[in-house]
């Protein structure tokens, strides 16, 4: 016997209930506790400001310039994904261990940019990470989230091998177990000693921020809860760059590493950005982004501006964050329209020449990298700003649709004005690592650096004559490379078959 029933009309379906906030006080007390040390952090960074030193318990705990804005900037985002995860997470059976481990990222994060003993070091880069993966891996009941944790925990491991034994070996040379006491004897390291460490310090930090060819750690992590992924990407993957600028004395003391970390940056700059033109899935195109952003972090280590990097990686992880927390407004399902885009014409395309030379003008004036006309590194960022703000206005205004004369009066001048905030984020940020050693290295243009320009020029020709869209050979490539590792993707054409 059958039960024959008919089928429900709209107007039967009950609407889902609002979720209720957590009854727990774990949420609360964590939110408050994280937006208090914000307040705290914010006091000290004034202070730095002010005074221009720092505190510290020798050889253990030294709070530096560097430390002061980190401690602003992780704080910051953590209260944010803190606040917007009480709804969010609103009936979440395991929302209190959520909260214990994002707070206790938060902590450790700061641990780890305030920590001088290289033990203490350590071990704040490896709890880091083994809390990142935790998070990935929240929702334990999906095995897709069980093995994205399992194969970020296997890179994050990696690293903190790799960083710990780095670490050994300046240890072992200097004869000091802080890391200021082993900038005072590096002249006891060897050469050869010299680019044992920095390889592992520069392997480690590539590892971290997800550079090619170690980027499928984070392409897989899209199983971690939004706010996870938001504070991932605005304040996990950056800690490369705090990595290479805390170790500058180190790293930049040898070309071919600082040669290494040009073309390793470059490339998956340019790699992240292709990768993006071929998703579908709003959290991977997101993803692929992230990776584009910290290629350009790891380049402007490699060309010796650290404090660049530094400023650069706050910016980024506002704009990460804030895109994290709103992906789920702009998913959407519609069909590509033909004629979406502007023809920019004569017109358009002296306009956008012309604000991508005044954007790098105005950056070489604000930052000084325009002071003299001898070719350096700051030559070789100053062309990438061009580059990159070329690109900007043209897409800008190939999908405004305002009227022409509005288009190429704004444009401009929001796109100038985008390039000094960044210019004065970068000198506010280089005065408050002033005191940190080597924020600034002047670097000799070897080979890399021009093998970098032809990549990113051509790379931009590439894209403004279409040619990418003619390939079928590099659309599959890209996306292959784009690919998660299989065992951690949530849903796929299968199982929508068998519903």
């Amino acid at each position: 016997m059958t039960d024959e029933r008919a089928p429900a009309s709209d107007d039967d379906v009950a609407p889902l209930p609002e979720p209720t906030p957590p009854i727990s006080l774990v949420p609360r007390a964590s939110t408050w506790a994280v937006w208090a040390l914000f307040l705290c952090s914010v006091g000290i960074l004034v202070v730095a400001a002010r005074s221009g030193a720092g505190w510290e318990i020798p050889g253990y705990l030294r709070v530096d310039g560097l430390t002061a804005v980190m401690w602003v900037v992780v704080t910051f985002f953590s209260g944010i994904v803190h606040s917007y995860s009480r709804r969010y997470l609103a009936g979440d059976r395991h929302v209190d261990r959520f909260y214990a481990r994002i707070f206790a990222f938060t902590l450790v994060v700061m641990t780890l940019t305030a920590a001088d003993h290289v033990a203490l070091f350590a071990a704040a880069w490896l709890a880091m990470g083994l809390a990142m993966a935790s998070l990935i891996g929240h929702v334990r009941e999906w095995a897709q989230a069980r093995a994205a944790a399992a194969l970020a925990r296997r890179y994050f491991l990696a690293s903190s091998a790799v960083l710990t034994a780095a670490l050994a070996v300046l240890v072992w040379s200097t004869g000091a177990t802080s890391i200021t006491g082993i900038f005072e004897n590096l002249e006891r390291v060897s050469r050869t000693a010299g680019l044992v460490a920095a390889g592992g310090i520069v392997l480690a930090a590539i590892v971290q921020s997800a550079l090619f060819p170690f980027h499928g750690w984070l392409l897989s992590s899209m199983t971690a809860p939004t706010p996870a992924s938001a504070l991932m990407h605005a304040g996990f993957v950056n800690a490369g760059g705090v990595l290479l600028t805390r170790f500058a004395p180190v790293v930049a003391d040898e070309l071919v590493v600082m040669s290494a970390l040009v073309l390793v940056g470059a490339g998956s700059a340019v790699l992240g950005q292709a990768m993006i033109l071929v998703q579908s899935n709003v959290k991977r195109e997101l993803g692929c982004s992230t990776m584009a952003q910290m290629g350009f972090m790891i380049l402007q280590c490699g060309l010796g501006f650290f404090a660049a990097a530094i400023a650069h990686l706050v910016l980024h992880g506002f704009y990460k964050a804030y895109l994290f927390l709103s992906s789920g407004a702009v998913v959407e399902r519609t069909a590509p329209k033909d004629g979406d885009h502007t023809h920019l014409g004569f017109s358009g395309m002296a306009v956008s020449l012309a604000t991508a030379v005044g954007g790098g003008a105005l950056f070489g004036v604000l930052t000084g990298k325009a002071t003299s006309l001898a070719l350096n590194g700051g030559t070789v960022l100053t062309l990438v700003v061009v580059l990159t703000t070329l690109t900007a206005a043209r897409d800008i205004l190939r999908r405004s649709t305002l009227p022409t004369a509005v288009r190429f009066v704004s444009v401009p001048l929001v796109v100038l004005t985008a390039i000094g905030g960044y210019a004065v984020a970068f000198n506010a940020v280089s005065t408050m690592l002033s005191g940190v050693p080597m924020t600034h290295v002047s670097t000799d243009l070897t080979g890399a650096h021009s093998l970098v320009v032809a990549l990113f020029v051509g790379a931009y020709l590439v894209v403004e004559l279409g040619w990418h869209r003619s390939s079928e050979r590099l659309y599959v490539s890209l996306l292959n490379l784009s690919q998660p590792d299989p065992t951690t993707v949530l849903t796929d054409k299968e199982e929508y078959d068998d519903v």
